[in-house]
């Protein structure tokens, strides 16, 4: 993972997205004279796979009812 400037990024804009496409290179762009972090250019991902939640990862599990008023794909869409 990089950090760029605004500046850098509009002067190698085609140069960093070939990075990003071709090596799935991820790149943090920063803002003003401190530095600020605003966003992040990351490689483009068809489809996700399925998510897990943080610290509960493999430890837990829960499970919808069939009258439940919100479904799985809801919830992990938010």
């Amino acid at each position: 993972m990089q950090s760029i400037q605004v500046g850098q990024l509009k002067r190698d804009f085609s140069a960093i997205l070939k990075l990003v496409h071709d090596n799935d290179e991820t790149f943090i762009i920063e803002y003003g004279k401190k530095h600020h972090k605003v966003a992040m250019i990351v490689p483009y991902v068809e489809k996700q796979e399925k998510r897990t939640f943080g610290l509960y990862k493999h430890k837990g599990s829960f499970q919808f009812t069939e009258d439940s008023a919100m479904t799985e794909e809801a919830l992990l869409e938010g």
